[in-house]
């Protein structure tokens, strides 16, 4: 059986951090873990868009002992302990999609079935999370370099979150320019960009606020307004400074 859980549906969309960038600073890892009120966490990483990067998997349990959350993981491409991803998934407080390719890892998903066991997951209030590939997987669209050194528009994301994602939109010179040309021309719906280090949370389809483990990092609303791209500034809340913990969802 599913874990209980009194929580609402709830999406922390990372553009890029938490432990396999920022391996000095827990501060995203931190409120994620934080917003399941519990002491020690049950969380799950999802590595499909590396590959199942067995580097990758172990620096995710070296990040999360036992004394700071029950951390276990879901391999889809090669043979896996685990029997019953969908009784995995529905245990967790909180599923963690590692980065990669978006593409790849959404193919893979639903021909194992994955993405409607996250959807289920996320409506009984398991709180996904994840960066690069695990920030834009969560919407309809999404700008993405999965297709080869270009990039290029992504279409057929989870769509939980209407619109479209971009990450990586201070650390890739790239990005800005080629999301603003995307949005203009309709190649990819009104959505939201965000610097790494910057995380959106979104509670239901709404999102609640911005928050950050970088003094600088930012994420805007970008959306195409009587034919000229617009990016908003969003409000964010620097996580290192004062009341960093006292989220938007419990104020």
């Amino acid at each position: 059986m599913p874990v209980e859980s009194d929580l609402p549906p709830q999406i922390v969309a990372m553009a890029g951090g938490g432990f396999s960038e920022e391996p000095d600073s827990p501060l995203l890892d931190d409120f994620v873990l934080h917003l399941t009120g519990k002491k020690v966490p049950r969380i799950c990483f999802v590595p499909t868009a590396s590959g199942d990067a067995q580097g990758y998997i172990e620096k995710f349990h070296a990040h999360f002992p036992a004394a700071r959350a029950e951390a276990s993981h879901l391999t889809l491409f090669r043979k896996s302990d685990v029997n019953d991803s969908r009784t995995l998934l529905l245990n967790q407080d909180v599923v963690y999609v590692g980065g990669g390719s978006t593409a790849n890892m959404l193919a893979i998903w639903r021909l194992h079935g994955i993405d409607r066991i996250l959807r289920d997951a996320w409506r009984s209030g398991v709180i996904l999370t994840g960066l690069s590939a695990g920030m834009i997987c969560w919407f309809q669209e999404g700008l993405t370099d999965s297709f080869g050194g270009a990039l290029a528009p992504f279409k057929d994301g989870l769509g939980f979150l209407k619109g479209s994602a971009c990450p990586h939109y201070d650390s890739e010179s790239e990005r800005r320019p080629a999301y603003h040309e995307f949005v203009r021309t309709g190649k990819l719906a009104a959505g939201f960009a965000a610097d790494d280090g910057a995380a959106l949370h979104f509670v239901g389809t709404s999102l609640l606020e911005v928050v950050s483990s970088r003094p600088q990092a930012r994420a805007y609303r970008v959306a195409l307004e009587s034919g000229q791209v617009v990016e908003t500034p969003l409000k964010t809340r620097y996580l290192g400074g004062k009341g960093a913990w006292d989220s938007a969802l419990t104020q």
